[in-house]
């Protein structure tokens, strides 16, 4: 049953020597093979590199030699993420070409704990959507319901997750687009702190918001890999200099006595299967000895139009880079070097990132910077005060990740009705805090629910505490949509 096995568990059989790292990693591929034309998680496999390394990884066991913290664990990649020598395409017809020339800061980390990098995953285009629906690639659809998506725009590295093609993959989240994706396909999604993380190696979409995290089986799964990539990078100027913590130790501890806020408010026109699921969500907080209390982040109502304004302008700088010249397609019916800008960003970028780079450019432009990017800023500072008064009464606060289940592919076609989507999600990219979305139970079409929590910057390690004594006291979690819980013989 290895496709049931978390990190730790393939990690503590590989470590005895009960499986082969070649063995393991050649039952994924087939697994991959059998399943992955339903779902469309990945943009491309890296089967010789993986190979490779899982020979070297078995004859250094044989050696007695020491193993890595994740040794033997396949892992996927978010294809916004470099692998040295393999394309980075952030599912855009303009990066298709291009060889990533180094490793990110984090896929040098994993590597190094003996890791195993299986492939490069699918999301929205240069990480612009929350349905993986703006991929140039293909769709992928959501392992729990296939007419549905599953959530952006980490979908790819989710629904590799969820439908078991390997227990670990590499999100980044600028507005949501871990946790979304994790509660809509029922796993593990973890948005560290800002700075947390290194970003070196990651195409940025806004750099003030970006931050890589997992999405994982278990709640310790995703202690673990923090405990690999939660380290300081030179590479990275917003790099937090501070010791590694032990967050899978974190996970063993009790939440007896823990204030959790919940602001109620914000909830009220709630969908009624979400909000049930909450409610059941903090009855069980309840029983574990925690403490509910109402808080006041009311300035969350505003975080849609803030992140619109800020993410879009930083959206707008970071992408001015591709231009025809030094990264990616260049155009062929380019003839001047004005029609080399002009015919290269026309052809390579799709609809959705269009629209944000002309409407960041907009925010930013002389007149409107100050009616619009000022305030936005202006307004994410208030946030950041109002969540600090909001945790001198509490240790978490509690959401949910998302508004509704996961929606039918193509469903949404109102561009505001899908940036909603994102209402819980970004104010802790906005505050720069630590978030987890954990599964919290189903609606009644049987599509998984998430419950977000969320701490202030650097308490990631009560964020594993809280949401490993849920999990633990539900059912809800490591569940395997129902189509894909088949076995490949090892």
């Amino acid at each position: 049953m290895t496709h049931r096995f978390s990190a730790h568990k393939i990690r503590e059989l590989f470590f005895k020597g009960e499986i082969s790292a070649e063995k393991l990693i050649e039952t994924m591929l087939k697994r991959i093979d059998q399943h992955e034309e339903k779902v469309g998680a990945f943009l491309n496999l890296t089967t010789k590199r993986v190979k490779e390394k899982a020979r070297e990884l078995d004859k250094k066991r044989q050696e007695g030699k020491s193993l890595g913290k994740l040794a033997g664990v396949p892992i996927a990649i978010k294809d916004n993420i470099h692998i040295q020598g393999e394309i980075t395409s952030c599912a855009s017809k303009f990066l298709s070409n291009y060889k990533a020339p180094f490793s990110a800061t984090v896929v040098d980390l994993l590597e190094k704990e003996d890791a195993l990098l299986i492939g490069k995953t699918n999301l929205d285009e240069f990480a612009m959507g929350s349905s993986t629906e703006n991929s140039a690639c293909h769709i992928t659809k959501n392992p729990w319901d296939l007419s549905c998506h599953p959530g952006g725009s980490s979908g790819g590295s989710a629904a590799a997750v969820s439908a078991r093609f390997c227990p670990i993959a590499l999100g980044s989240d600028t507005g949501g687009s871990i946790r979304q994706p994790a509660a809509l396909c029922g796993i593990v999604g973890f948005k560290p702190t800002y700075g947390r993380v290194s970003r070196y190696g990651l195409v940025a979409f806004g750099s003030s918001l970006d931050q890589i995290g997992p999405l994982t089986i278990s709640v310790e799964d995703a202690a673990l890999v923090m405990e690999v990539l939660g380290r300081h990078c030179i590479h990275d100027a917003t790099s937090l200099d501070l010791a590694p913590e032990k967050y899978v130790d974190a996970c063993k501890g009790s939440i007896k006595g823990m204030t959790i806020g919940v602001p109620w408010a914000l909830l009220e026109n709630l969908d009624l299967e979400v909000k049930g699921a909450f409610v059941n969500a903090i009855e069980t907080f309840k029983q574990l000895g925690a403490h509910i209390v109402d808080v006041d982040v009311s300035l969350v109502k505003y975080s849609i139009a803030i992140y619109y304004i800020l993410a879009t302008a930083e959206a707008s700088t970071n992408l001015a880079r591709f231009d025809g010249i030094r990264y990616g397609k260049r155009s062929e019916r380019a003839i001047t070097l004005e029609e080399v800008y002009n015919f290269s960003k026309q052809e390579g970028f799709g609809a959705e990132v269009k629209k944000r780079i002309l409407l960041g450019t907009y925010v930013l432009s002389s007149g409107y910077k100050d009616a619009f990017y000022k305030k936005a800023q202006r307004v994410r500072t208030l946030m950041i005060e109002q969540f600090k008064a909001a945790y001198r009464h509490c240790e978490l606060i509690a959401l949910p990740t998302c508004p509704t289940p996961a929606f039918p592919i193509g469903s949404i076609t109102d561009p505001l009705q899908m940036y909603l989507q994102d209402i819980f999600t970004i104010s802790p990219n906005l505050t720069g805090a630590p978030a987890i979305s954990i599964p919290s139970g189903f609606s009644k079409k049987g599509l998984p629910l998430g419950l977000q929590l969320m701490a202030p910057p650097l308490h990631d390690a009560k964020v594993f505490q809280a949401a490993h004594a849920f999990t633990q006291a539900t059912p809800f979690s490591q569940q395997i949509p129902p189509l894909f819980d088949s076995e490949v013989p090892l």
